[in-house]
């Protein structure tokens, strides 16, 4: 796996250092900054400081921190809390998790949000693939399988059959570029039920062609929420560059680093770095697509600064836009995690960033 740090000078030993560090700054419960709780029942939850509450979107994202460090004992609590608490048995959304519950486990919604779903699924297969599967809740390949035909299959699907594309909720008229992750679909692929190794595989491929549509294309930038020719929603129900937004240059990065350049997409992870460089975390903003800068402050700078860092990994050496992307890398490894109420979203995504360019964000 390319090692982007590496190839920029730094250490070996400062490498894994950072790893280590960001790591302990998540989980380890003696740091202050951890957002990442134990139960008695030993379960365990991600908490999303901003809203006192903890999410399909962090709980899944813990699983996939916790399996590509190979901590098995944080992965199954986190899964456990997972099952016990945010599964739907009944109702229309049976099969899917409840996206927010409080952290005494209580529902505080009905429905699910999709890039929970898909990455649960991800980092199951993953685990199953590293530490072999187990029995009940911990025969990881079923669950993840399991998730993955509801999505498809049931009567409240998270994926439209006319066009592969990812709703923002089941059944929703638009989506949600960042939750298009054609490199987990190449993996659902070869991972899930066999007989929907072809849908998994067009989905792939549908999603590199939207992202190519939903992104400016000068800018780069993508909307929160968008329809699915690629326009941006109006700007007052999320049409705009904001924190969902950021995922979609990291999601390009990975996907190059998984499974190849995609020349459309290294051009739109070029411009994204171009937009920023340069830019100071206290400038930052929310934009429109074009590359207006909006009145309100990014919500979540330091998360911006790691996804556009992420996007680097996207541009090889010797392409136009690779000065950009050196500059970017490294204004991220100047720049610290966040601290304070804000801190979970921002530093989840410093920590993908960070294993990413590492080259510890890998397949299994």
């Amino acid at each position: 796996m390319r090692n982007l740090f590496e190839e920029l000078g730094y250490s070996k030993f400062d490498i894994e250092n950072r790893v280590i560090e960001c790591w302990n700054n998540i989980f380890d419960q003696k740091n202050p900054n951890h957002f990442y709780f134990e139960a008695d029942d030993k379960t365990g939850f991600m908490e999303d400081t901003g809203n006192d509450d903890a999410r399909t979107e962090g709980m899944s994202y813990g699983m996939m921190m916790a399996v590509q460090m190979n901590r098995k004992d944080i992965f199954d609590r986190i899964w456990k809390w997972t099952k016990k608490y945010m599964f739907m048995e009944t109702g229309p959304n049976a099969g899917y998790f409840c996206w927010s519950n409080g952290i005494d486990g209580t529902k505080n919604a009905e429905g699910p949000a999709p890039d929970g779903e898909e990455y649960f699924a991800m980092a199951l297969f993953f685990a199953a693939r590293r530490w072999g599967n187990g029995e009940g809740i911990f025969n990881y390949t079923q669950q993840a399988r399991e998730i993955l035909h509801t999505a498809i299959h049931s009567d409240n699907k998270m994926w439209f059959e006319e066009n592969h594309h990812i709703r923002f909720v089941p059944n929703c008229p638009f989506t949600d570029p960042s939750y298009h992750l054609p490199h987990f679909y190449e993996l659902f692929a070869e991972y899930s039920d066999p007989e929907d190794c072809d849908y998994w595989k067009a989905a792939a491929k549908a999603s590199r062609e939207y992202l190519i549509k939903a992104c400016h294309q000068k800018t780069g930038l993508a909307a929160e929420y968008a329809n699915d020719d690629g326009t941006p929603l109006p700007k007052n129900k999320h049409g705009t560059f904001f924190s969902d937004s950021y995922r979609v240059a990291s999601n390009i990065g990975l996907d190059a680093l998984w499974f190849g350049q995609t020349p459309e997409l290294s051009k739109i992870a070029g411009n994204i770095i171009n937009f920023f460089d340069e830019k100071k975390a206290e400038e930052l903003t929310d934009y429109l697509v074009d590359g207006t800068a909006l009145k309100k402050k990014a919500r979540h700078p330091i998360g911006l600064i790691a996804t556009v860092a992420q996007a680097a990994a996207a541009v090889e050496k010797g392409d136009k836009n690779f000065g950009a992307a050196e500059r970017a890398v490294r204004r991220f490894w100047e720049t610290p995690m966040r601290t304070g109420r804000r801190r979970y979203y921002d530093n989840c995504l410093y920590f993908f960033a960070i294993l990413a360019l590492s080259g510890k964000y890998v397949v299994y």
